[in-house]
């Protein structure tokens, strides 16, 4: 894993959502794996997923760091230094 300047942003929080992607369930859309944000708890879909939205809401909120929230899954992602951490 590399190493991660971000860290220091993971909050304690709770997911937004538990029954999907906040944003794909306000369009009606569909999502592929879900995310949710380290920073606030925004839970969005993943790059597979048709809109995005983890992508999106890093790049609009300027939070770094998203873990999966797949069953079985507890790795994180930092979107500024592209890397696992």
């Amino acid at each position: 894993m590399t190493t991660c300047g971000h860290l220091d942003q993971v909050q304690d929080v709770t997911a937004d959502s538990a029954e999907g992607c906040t944003d794909c369930l306000a369009i009606g859309s569909r999502w592929v794996h879900l995310r949710m944000c380290l920073s606030c708890g925004h839970v969005a879909c993943c790059d597979s997923s048709p809109n995005r939205h983890a992508t999106a809401h890093s790049g609009a909120s300027g939070h770094p760091l998203i873990r999966s929230v797949e069953p079985g899954e507890s790795w994180r992602w930092c979107y500024v230094d592209q890397a696992l951490v």
